[in-house]
């Protein structure tokens, strides 16, 4: 697995963008991830969709990565932390909980989890019904405007399409970053990207390999 970062400061805060999906705020030493969307490749093959089983163990293990390397005492999910209810994929992810217990996990709650998240606090898991302030940011799902402080948030699973030679484009997921707000991407694999909405943001994009700004 590669490692890319890019660091910015933000509000005199050290945030660290990777090309792994996911940002480490270092002074809370925290690693922030949005719509992790756990139990959608089981309920897609429980709905007859032929998807690979092992994206779930994919994602987790991508997130094992991230924890060591940076000594990530939380974790804080900005939503979508579930696609649907319990099925198959709680199992691994359960199995997974259960040798990092020392880990302090928070959750916004995203639209998949309004419904879906109280079992979670079986698993010491924290959930917040529709935001988090922690100084000097807002955390908040679904992106807003309104917000007075900087807030940091997911739900568009954004992208940029980059024009390469010859015509030829390709579209990448990005972080999309703005004088009062940043949008994470999707730190599941297994979404789309949305690549329509990238007016008044800086974006900065990455491959499996490279982490760049645009």
């Amino acid at each position: 697995m590669t490692l890319q970062t890019i660091e910015k400061t933000v509000h005199d805060q050290n945030l660290i963008f990777t090309n792994q999906r996911a940002l480490f705020w270092t002074e809370n030493k925290s690693l922030i991830i949005s719509d992790l969307h756990l139990g959608k490749s089981a309920y897609f093959r429980k709905n007859g969709i032929p998807v690979p089983s092992d994206i779930l163990e994919d994602d987790l293990e991508r997130l094992d990565f991230l924890i060591q390397h940076f000594d990530a005492k939380k974790l804080i999910v900005v939503g979508d932390f579930l696609h649907s209810g319990k099925n198959a994929d709680f199992n691994i992810f359960e199995a997974w909980r259960t040798i990092n217990l020392s880990l302090k996990i928070t959750l916004i709650k995203g639209n998949h989890d309004v419904h879906r998240a109280n079992f979670l606090h079986d698993l010491d898991i924290s959930i917040e019904e529709n935001s988090l302030i922690i100084e000097p940011f807002t955390f908040i799902h679904i992106p807003e405007n309104k917000e007075k402080q900087f807030s940091i948030s997911g739900h568009l699973h954004p992208g940029v399409t980059v024009k390469l030679e010859k015509r030829k484009s390709v579209r990448l997921p990005c972080f999309r970053i703005s004088e009062n707000q940043l949008i994470l991407p999707a730190f599941s694999k297994f979404t789309g990207l949305d690549t329509q909405s990238c007016q008044d943001f800086d974006c900065i994009a990455f491959t499996d390999d490279l982490i760049f700004e645009l």
